[in-house]
């Protein structure tokens, strides 16, 4: 009998696997996402502290839809996360930055993300 192995256990794996060889220093942050169902969570992690030094998520500014909590889980909410974490970047003082997609496929939310991050001024 063949044994299915759970999605986030592999993406811990890969994630693991990604982060031997990446590190955000004091001029070069890591940028972290991580995706939940409903939301994107975005930080920009200096690991030579082990602080964060700007995060934002979905839940800041999604569209609530009456009486239930916003929805974060689509594209516009990943461009607008993108926009919102590089412009809290540029008021830090950080430019460029480490792009951590946490295990994540490069695709979709992801993706959008990035793009919009690269279109508020990060460079990676």
């Amino acid at each position: 009998m063949i044994i299915k192995e759970a999605k986030d256990a592999k993406r811990g794996r890969v994630h693991s696997r990604i982060r031997k060889k990446m590190e955000g220093t004091p001029e070069r942050p890591r940028l972290n996402v991580y995706r939940s169902t409903n939301h994107l969570y975005v930080q920009v992690i200096d690991d030579s502290k082990g602080a964060t030094l700007v995060a934002a998520n979905t839940l800041e500014f999604g569209e609530a839809k009456e009486g239930k909590r916003p929805t974060g889980g689509n594209l516009s909410a990943a461009k607008q996360l993108g926009k919102a974490i590089a412009e809290r970047a540029k008021q830090k003082g950080i430019n460029k930055v480490v792009f951590d997609r946490g295990g994540y496929l490069y695709h979709g939310r992801i993706k959008a993300l990035a793009d919009a991050a690269r279109e508020g001024g990060l460079e990676f």
